[in-house]
């Protein structure tokens, strides 16, 4: 562990404690479990101030990525100069055998996303030095273009174990190794000019914000609302044959690291890397609990799913004897926590319904709203695996359509709650998938402007004076951040990434250093709600301890919650 690292800890853990007025800081989960009654005068503000609770729940961006240069942030400035020139502080980017690389990799298939223009391609992305670098400037001299958030580039690796490989114990030096894009994942933007850029800061920035778990899209959506990674029973010897992992052990004890295959190129610089199986199924047992958890992409049983009804099934399902379809979960949920509490809560989807409908058409019909249209920023273009709450047997469409109808709504619903003031006090939000923000199908700017655009109606609105916005990232997508992330439990957490708090209560024009994950949120939930905590929180606090981290913040850090005359 570096100084800095250290340094940044202590002072998050020191600062926590200062805040919540505490006399000690003894474990974490004691600590969140203080806060479930209302005897500290920071709860009981909380309870009787925030009626509404907003999170807005954007696509795959680390914090270096979007805002590594924002004044006052644990930003690029550590790590680069002005010129963008390496400091010491620098963690340089290292081969598969552990060399340094003595430039990046090329861009494999290209800058841009195939099908958009302009073009930046494989030949014109080489050269790069071992160094973060602009998206907008870096390929100019090779291509003569110059890029901007409004351009779509290519995807990159989110999975479960590449990250833990390119996180690298902490190091963060396996970036471009083990991602499929090659040097693109040392990228960055300059997003000064945007408009979250400019609510962030007016209002609060956390920089010290983490996913919750590794990888990508789907675990860390199932990770909001449960922290938790969904189980397959018997993955094994299921019909549907999903994809298990192969992983590299050590004298029987299975490693975070993928098992890489025969005929893999040997150096970054020759390829990007072939795996044995990089699968959506951990190997068993992998988590200690004798249970196969997913942890890669997976579809729901229920419609909208990537996956098109069984020929001759009923359209509200998908195929259960495809091999990415999800069994229905049934652990506890922050929506159980809510609802045991009697707490309303929604989540808001963009093109809800109209995937609904698209997903009940038989399998032979082509989707037009699900994964569709296929082009860049092809509108709506739903992304079923970002709707948590559809994985769960409280929601199947007919034995529990009436909490279907309650919890799970459509955009539209959304905006015609907010006009109306009728928002129930947790609300969850996903964008559709062409304003989402995520690299290879959808631009930064286009989900910026809609985001911001969302935050104006909710000011607008008549329930803003009580109101809380968090506005975060399921994950980092694929790009580099320079700060290690806190160990935890082997879930994560994962990669740093952007999270803003905007409320009337916010601690207006700053940046909170406070250490936070995906889970956050739901500590938050917990401690305004009273709610019994989650069994993964619980589990994260203790793993945060055995390691002598810091604990996990409740965003309360954010608010400046004293009455005002």
């Amino acid at each position: 562990m570096t100084s800095h690292t250290s340094s940044r800890r202590l002072k998050s853990l020191t600062a926590l404690c200062a805040a919540l007025a505490i006399g000690a800081c003894t474990s974490p989960h004691s600590l969140l479990k203080s806060h479930a009654g209302a005897g500290d005068p920071t709860t009981q503000a909380l309870r009787s101030r925030v009626k509404t609770i907003v999170v807005i729940y954007a696509e795959n961006r680390a914090f270096d990525n979007l805002y590594g240069n924002f004044p006052g942030a644990g930003g690029l400035r550590d790590v680069v100069d002005a010129a963008g020139h390496p400091l010491p502080a620098y963690v340089p980017q290292r081969d598969r055998d552990g060399s340094v690389l003595a430039k990046l990799p090329q861009t494999w298939g290209g800058v841009t996303a195939a099908g958009y223009q302009p073009v930046v391609t494989q030949a014109q992305s080489g050269g790069l030095p071992n160094a973060p670098f602009s998206i907008e400037h870096a390929f100019t001299g090779q291509s003569t273009v110059t890029l901007s958030t409004q351009v779509v580039t290519r995807d990159l690796y989110h999975r479960f174990y590449e990250h833990q490989m390119q996180i690298d114990g902490g190091k963060n030096d396996g970036y471009a190794a083990w991602s499929d894009s090659g040097g693109l994942t040392m990228g960055h933007y300059d997003y000064s000019r945007s408009a979250l850029y400019a609510l962030a800061r007016k209002y609060v920035l956390a920089d010290h914000f983490f996913q919750g778990a590794f990888g990508g899209s789907f675990l860390n959506h199932q990770y909001l609302i449960c922290a938790c990674a969904p189980e397959y029973p018997n993955a094994d010897t299921a019909a549907a044959k999903p994809s298990l992992t192969v992983l590299d052990s050590d004298a029987g004890h299975l490693l975070p690291r993928l098992t890489v295959a025969k005929g893999s190129p040997a150096s970054a610089l020759d390829g990007p890397p072939k795996f044995v199986k990089s699968g959506n199924i951990a190997p068993a047992d992998y988590f200690g609990d004798g249970k196969f958890h997913a942890v890669n992409t997976m579809q729901p049983a229920y419609q909208p799913s990537g996956n098109a009804p069984a020929r001759g099934g009923a359209p509200d399902y998908a195929d259960p004897n495809n091999s990415t379809t999800l069994p229905p979960q049934s652990g506890p949920t922050i929506g159980d926590r809510l609802s045991a509490k009697n707490v309303a809560w929604t989540w808001y989807a963009g093109s809800w319904d109209a995937a609904i409908a698209d997903g009940r058409q038989p399998a032979a019909r082509m989707r037009k709203v699900i994964y569709a249209p296929t082009t860049p920023a092809g509108s709506p273009d739903f992304q079923p695996h970002h709707q948590p709450f559809n994985y769960y047997s409280r929601f199947d469409p007919e034995a529990h359509a009436d909490q279907r109808a309650e919890h799970l709504k459509d955009y539209d619903g959304l905006i015609a709650d907010i006009g109306a003031g009728r928002l129930p006090p947790v609300v969850f939000y996903k964008p559709q998938g062409n304003l989402n923000q995520h690299p290879g199908y959808a631009s930064v700017a286009d989900g910026d402007a809609h985001i911001a655009d969302l935050v104006a109606k909710l000011q607008a609105g008549p329930q803003w004076k009580d109101m809380v916005i968090v506005i975060t990232y399921d994950e980092y997508g694929g790009a580099w951040d320079h700060v290690a992330p806190p160990k935890g439990d082997l879930l994560g957490p994962g990669a740093r990434i952007p999270a803003i708090v905007i409320s009337p209560f916010a601690r207006m024009g700053t940046v909170d250093h406070t250490q936070y994950d995906t889970a956050s949120i739901l500590r938050l939930f917990t401690r305004r709600f009273d709610l019994a905590i989650l069994p993964g929180i619980a589990a994260r606090d203790r793993a945060l301890e055995e390691h002598a981290e810091a604990p996990m913040g409740d965003l309360t850090n954010a608010l400046d919650l004293t009455p005002r005359p």
